[in-house]
């Protein structure tokens, strides 16, 4: 993978959330700010699964442009772990953990339902920061760098959940469901097969500007 083709989807993360921000300026933004929270994520093959899930975090920012009292349109930049964990007991106890860390970019529809209730539906587009393996138990311990040009540089997939606001907060619960193959190499594919991401998110929204 040369340096062009790994620079081209930070550059087109960054205009594209950097249009959205201006445009809310100038739109009237009903609410943007900052937010965070936990993941628990998996890499799925045929079925998504909650059993091993990794536990991780979320954390970036937010805006709503197009909002009226009943529908807006929501950006965010987040950064977003990702990748799973293997639990091995028996005679030798062993954790084995995939991390992939991700700049997520969703867009989203919401659908607000009285003055505190909204449901968010869209889609999200990601790119690949690092990735590692780290191990943890009686037969190894330590952190080994995987080469990104094994696996894709790029996800995208869908995303839906529920957002409920007191005051100038907002407590949420989202999905994110990818469908894109990460493998990029006949190594990783012996690794991780046909395996894609998937991400169920807890998070917590601070409004620093609302209209």
């Amino acid at each position: 993978m040369n340096m062009k083709n790994k620079t081209l989807p930070i550059i087109l993360i960054i205009t594209l959330f950097s249009l959205a921000l201006i445009h809310p300026i100038q739109a009237q933004t009903n609410r943007a700010g900052i937010k965070g929270g936990l993941n628990a994520s998996n890499l799925y093959i045929n079925n998504v699964t909650d059993e091993n899930a990794r536990l991780g975090v979320n954390v970036g920012v937010f805006g709503q442009i197009l909002s009226s009292e009943v529908f807006a349109l929501q950006t965010e930049l987040l950064f977003s772990t990702k990748g799973s964990r293997d639990q091995y007991t028996g005679p030798f106890n062993q954790e084995i953990k995939y991390n992939l860390n991700y700049i997520d970019l969703p867009v989203l529809a919401v659908f607000k339902i009285g003055e505190a209730v909204e449901i968010h539906a869209g889609g999200y587009a990601s790119y690949l920061l690092s990735a590692n393996i780290s191990y943890k138990g009686a037969l190894a311990n330590g952190v080994d760098e995987i080469d990104k040009d094994n696996l894709k540089s790029y996800d995208y997939g869908l995303v839906a959940g529920l957002g409920v606001t007191f005051g100038s907060t907002q407590f949420g619960a989202r999905y994110n469901y990818g469908l894109v193959q990460l493998a990029d190499s006949n190594s990783a594919k012996s690794l991780i097969g046909d395996a894609k991401n998937s991400c169920a998110q807890l998070y917590i929204a601070f409004n620093v500007r609302s209209n």
